[in-house]
């Protein structure tokens, strides 16, 4: 199959066609370094066969943390469990990546700030100033920095789910009159600016992927018409990869998105469509994509370049496997019905899947510290 064969990306040959894509698990100390639960499960997913890791939303700036449970790069007293959580994933073959971000308006905090004060929840970010926007793009330069010095592959900046980067992007949490709001080109220049910055900083000769929404599925958010406007301008940087989603925390929750995606392969559409408008740069396309058969076949019919895995690969671990025949078990499937990772997490508790058994389960509590007897 398709899945299987070699890539070329950049300066790195991918052994093959599947790459995990970053999930949060909030399996984080509340120091923001990584401990043996997140250690362990980082080693166990790089074991599976994938061709690369990406390691999920890392803090650039302590301020645009989403959650208290996140690894964090903003000082260089991360850097020795970075090196650590590096470690085991490339000692088991495959390539590490890690995403750093900011969350803006999506920050856990009760003062946070955004381009503009749009309101999220029952919380009314600040307003971030000129000085401000110079510091975090250049916080995100540092923490790539620190990322590379890690010992990672490559770094991927987290441009989806409506953190900061695509909250400057778009018109609906964009609502400055400078040079950073008003039209498309105005409202391109942060996230561009962040991602010049970082290859400044980190030389040309390592990768640096971006995390793309492609659309907002919101009536009056991004698509496709400006979203592939950006992309052309990430092109023209010289990105490593675009790994492609759509959606916010804004459309998660609504009935129309919650349907869409129990589907197989719900993102890849949007995947292609970026894809024909910058074909020189390497997709990613995710979303469900459930079975072996299914993620070749969207790759022969050239709507992606790779398939990115998240809670298909967290509800099993040996699906690499399995697909190449190493491991003769069927599949466990990803319950399309059930959200019980997302619920935990949006909880403040480490992520688990109910597709796990009763004593992978029973294990994982004993050793995250939980004691939770609804299973939520």
């Amino acid at each position: 199959m398709k899945i299987f064969e070699p890539f070329t990306m950049k300066t790195l040959v991918l052994k093959n066609r599947i790459t995990r894509a970053p999930m949060f698990v909030g399996y984080a100390r509340p120091d923001g370094t990584p401990g043996p639960l997140m250690l362990e499960h980082y080693g166990k997913i790089a074991g599976s066969g994938v061709a690369m890791v990406v390691v999920e939303n890392i803090a650039i700036d302590a301020q645009g943390m989403g959650s208290p449970f996140m690894l964090r790069a903003d000082n260089d007293s991360y850097l020795e469990g970075l090196s650590q959580l590096c470690d085991s994933i490339k000692s088991q073959g495959a390539l590490a990546f890690a995403q750093i971000n900011h969350a803006g308006r999506y920050a856990y905090l009760p003062e946070r700030v955004a381009p503009s004060p749009v309101e999220t929840g029952k919380v009314v970010p600040r307003e971030l100033t000129r000085d401000e926007i110079e510091k975090i793009i250049n916080s995100f330069a540092s923490a790539a920095k620190r990322i590379k010095d890690a010992g990672f592959d490559g770094v991927e900046l987290h441009g989806g789910t409506g953190y900061l980067l695509v909250q400057f992007l778009s018109s609906r949490t964009n609502h400055r009159t400078d040079e950073y709001g008003g039209d498309l080109t105005n409202r391109m220049r942060f996230p561009l600016r962040v991602v010049e910055a970082v290859l400044e900083e980190v030389g040309n000769d390592f990768p640096v992927g971006y995390r793309f929404l492609a659309d907002e599925l919101l009536p009056d958010g991004l698509h496709l018409d400006e979203t592939k406007v950006f992309a052309g301008e990430l092109a023209e940087r010289e990105v490593t990869y675009l790994s492609v989603t759509a959606g916010t925390y804004d459309s998660f929750f609504l009935p129309e998105y919650k349907e869409k995606e129990k589907e197989q392969g719900y993102m890849v559409p949007y995947a292609e469509e970026i894809k024909k408008s910058v074909p020189n740069t390497p997709i990613i396309a995710a979303g469900r994509i459930q079975t072996p058969e299914f993620a070749s076949r969207i790759i022969d019919q050239g709507k992606t370049d790779l398939v990115g895995l998240a809670r298909v690969l967290f509800a099993d671990p040996l699906w690499p496997k399995k697909a190449m025949g190493e491991v003769k078990d069927a599949i466990v499937p990803c319950e399309p019905s059930c959200s019980l990772c997302l619920q935990r997490v949006m909880k403040g508790k480490p992520a688990y899947c109910s597709q796990w058994s009763k004593e992978q389960r029973e294990r994982f509590l004993k050793t995250a510290g939980q004691k939770d007897s609804k299973g939520a």
